[in-house]
């Protein structure tokens, strides 16, 4: 990392407190201070190569997180969404069936695993411009919202595993499923 990078942002690795946390509520959305953690993030997740990335990960225990899938080495069936600031988020229902699916994570460097995500949801959130959103969301879409918002509550990918058999090397991962 160059030193432009980390005197912006650096990346909470497991086993960092702040990862553990649950994160506060966000009070004033069009404060400089949050807009300023969201520019953090959008450019973290943008470098990183990620599909999002919650603000605890990034060292600030608050409720906003960014959503960006694309198509990308990580992700590569990835579908494409714009970046979007998610503030304040939560989970309004929840489809009954689970779908397993292939997760990895900035703060779990070189693992992935095979997590359980409702297929379907339906999300309350504030935007960037503080204005209220409510959306169904499905698929990789609906999991990517899912394990950010694990973030927002102190929770990582591996705490939603049915089994530690389930974690596996990002190298092996690559060399079977890739």
């Amino acid at each position: 990392m160059n030193q432009s990078k980390s005197s912006t942002y650096s990346i909470a690795q497991l086993g960092n407190a702040v990862l553990r946390q649950k994160a506060a509520e966000v009070q004033n959305i069009l404060a400089d201070e949050c807009q300023k953690i969201i520019s953090q993030m959008m450019l973290a997740v943008s470098e990183a190569g990620g599909v999002g990335i919650a603000a605890p990960q990034i060292h600030h225990s608050v409720r906003i997180f960014i959503m960006c899938s694309k198509p990308n080495t990580r992700y590569p069936d990835a579908p494409l969404m714009a970046p979007t600031a998610i503030i304040n988020p939560e989970i309004l229902h929840y489809s009954s069936d689970k779908v397993k699916g292939w997760e990895g994570c900035l703060s779990v460097p070189s693992m992935r695993g095979l997590v359980p995500r409702h297929s379907q949801i339906d999300v309350r959130y504030f935007d960037q411009q503080g204005n209220e959103q409510k959306k169904e969301l499905t698929g990789f879409i609906a999991r990517i919202f899912q394990h950010e918002l694990d973030h927002l509550n102190g929770l990582t990918f591996i705490d939603q595993l049915e089994s530690t058999k389930d974690l596996i090397s990002e190298f092996e991962w690559y060399q079977q499923f890739a």
